[in-house]
């Protein structure tokens, strides 16, 4: 039985719209204009799956005045890409508008919660299909295949380049033209539901890649009324990606921050529809909002309700105004750790300050455990073993010295983060066409016990709480033999004490006085205990290696 269905398109300075669609023979429908600013007709439509699309009279400055044009609806939640005419997809089920009949399983789990994350960086297309078919496009089901192998790595979040739905059938996400559908050539939205709730069922949380300083440059809201929801040039030429959101403009008729609606509209659904658990906003320097950002985030928030939800900003160069007290984000992308961390490893420097300011973010001004996210590297930079081959550092010497920096990475205050890949050693360079990650790597002797160090580590932070604090204390420095060591600690007894060579050289029978403790300390990279004395430990230190002391 057919019942009406509203379609409405919030366009409130422009003169005419109808709609069109498969179930009119895409003739036009006429639609009336509210107060509010939205134009509003409804259908009678059976259950089933209709494409449709509106037609308007723009604002846009690069049409003629008021011509009419064919733009999909900026709220279409699916979109039929393959027509070449991005039409948007509605699915009547029992007289309602649904996305798709998704029954989620695993809303009671517990959740880790945001001091406690070990985060894994994943593109959905290169992640997988690499393996059984070299030109497999990874889809979200190849990566639930995936999601064992990444609970023996011991991550509990997965943080996913971005989903919207982007032109053509590859690319990193951050061209999205349709910021309420997901790209269509990683499955279906009940595919991308099932991932996250898979994720949900291991304990996993799931933080999605937002870009929200920016869309692709034929997006649908440029074609209706390109100035009233972007500015106009772009602000800074040369760190321009396409039309940017301006939040600024205030419509005074409608009372409202004509971006802010929509990206808080986006972001509710997001969080309402898929489960969301936390967000990363893409370029929040240029975004430059910070009542905005302040807003999204409470936004953000009050939609997840009482489980936890984590707010990163890609800051680049980071900021601790983001984070602090004042700050609307919960963390930021610390890349001052990525560049100082590289350079100790690859030998290109040695000071001892900047190392202490990275491993203690405190020491920058930021405030507490979950304000920075750590990382060795990133989608935006090569793989540390790429680094190191440049440096023509190959073989037993470059896995030694990546373990130096996995070590550092995850006792260091904050959240660490792991590219894909990175844990077994994947050394293709960064390119922007596909790269699928090569999973045969770990068939081999020194890739796998890449991944097993990774894989202690990674459990070690999870099961001693020391590492969850801001606690640190740089207990021994030497910058004669750049020897640095530190040790992290709680309140119920907890402590580590982590003692790192970035010398080439061997350092036999090494003394560090000042232990927290003397007694038995359990030398975790190695598995055998030490004691310590009233005047510390003497150790042997390996060119490049970090000795990490777990207190028994």
């Amino acid at each position: 039985m057919a019942k009406p269905i509203e379609f409405n398109l919030f366009a409130p300075y422009n003169k005419g719209a109808a709609l069109i669609g498969s179930f009119s023979d895409w003739q036009e429908i006429p639609m009336e204009k509210g107060d509010d600013g939205y134009f509003r007709t409804s259908v009678e439509l059976e259950d089933g799956v209709y494409k449709y699309k509106f037609r308007i009279q723009s604002n846009s400055w690069f049409f003629e005045p008021e011509q009419w044009v064919d733009v999909t609806d900026p709220y279409a939640t699916d979109i039929d890409e393959l027509s070449g005419k991005d039409d948007g997809v509605i699915r009547i089920k029992d007289g309602e508008r649904i996305t798709d009949t998704y029954l989620w399983q695993h809303d009671d789990k517990p959740l880790p919660a945001d001091h406690e994350l070990v985060i894994y960086e994943l593109h959905v297309g290169d992640f997988s299909g690499g393996e059984d078919d070299p030109y497999a496009r990874g889809k979200y089901k190849h990566v639930i295949e995936k999601l064992d192998y990444l609970c023996e790595l011991g991550i509990n979040a997965i943080e996913l380049m971005p989903l919207k739905e982007y032109p053509g059938d590859y690319s990193w996400g951050y061209n999205p033209r349709h910021f309420f559908a997901t790209e269509s050539s990683y499955g279906s939205t009940a595919d991308l539901k099932k991932l996250i709730d898979e994720c949900h069922g291991r304990g996993i949380r799931v933080i999605l890649d937002g870009i929200y300083n920016h869309s692709e440059a034929s997006a649908p809201l440029t074609q209706i009324d390109h100035d009233y929801w972007y500015h106009h040039d772009p602000r800074d030429p040369d760190n321009n990606w396409g039309p940017e959101f301006n939040y600024e403009h205030y419509d005074e008729k409608l009372d409202i921050h004509p971006a802010w609606k929509f990206i808080g509209e986006t972001i509710r659904f997001w969080i309402e529809e898929y489960h969301l658990d936390g967000i990363r906003y893409d370029a929040a320097r240029q975004i430059a909002n910070y009542d905005f950002m302040h807003w999204i985030v409470q936004e953000a928030k009050k939609t997840a309700g009482a489980k936890p939800f984590y707010n990163v900003a890609e800051h680049i160069p980071e900021t601790t105004s983001i984070t602090n007290v004042d700050g609307p984000m919960d963390g930021c992308w610390h890349d001052s750790f990525y560049h100082c961390i590289l350079e100790h490893i690859c030998g290109d420097t040695f000071d001892l300050e900047r190392l202490k300011d990275v491993i203690d973010c405190k020491r920058q001004g930021f405030l507490g455990a979950t304000n920075v996210v750590n990382y060795l590297t990133n989608h935006d930079h090569n793989h540390v073993m790429v680094e190191l081959g440049n440096r023509e550092i190959f073989n037993e010497e470059a896995f030694r010295r990546v373990k130096l920096g996995v070590a550092i990475l995850m006792t260091a205050v904050g959240v660490p983060l792991i590219w894909m890949g990175e844990e077994f050693g994947e050394y293709k360079p960064k390119q922007p066409e596909s790269s699928k990650i090569d999973w045969t790597l770990l068939g081999n002797d020194l890739n796998r016990s890449l991944f097993e160090s990774y894989k202690g580590l990674t459990n070690l932070r999870k099961s001693n709480h020391a590492l969850y604090t801001e606690n640190i204390d740089f207990i021994h420095e030497n910058a004669e033999t750049k020897v640095l060591a530190y040790t992290r600690w709680n309140g119920e007894g907890s402590r580590v004490v982590v003692i790192a060579n970035f010398s080439e050289n061997f350092l036999a029978g090494y003394h560090v006085p000042n232990f927290p403790s003397p007694g038995t300390w359990h030398e975790w990279t190695g598995n055998y205990d030490v004691e310590a004395g009233d005047d510390g430990i003497i150790a042997d230190l390996g060119p490049y290696e970090a000795k990490v002391f777990v207190w028994q």
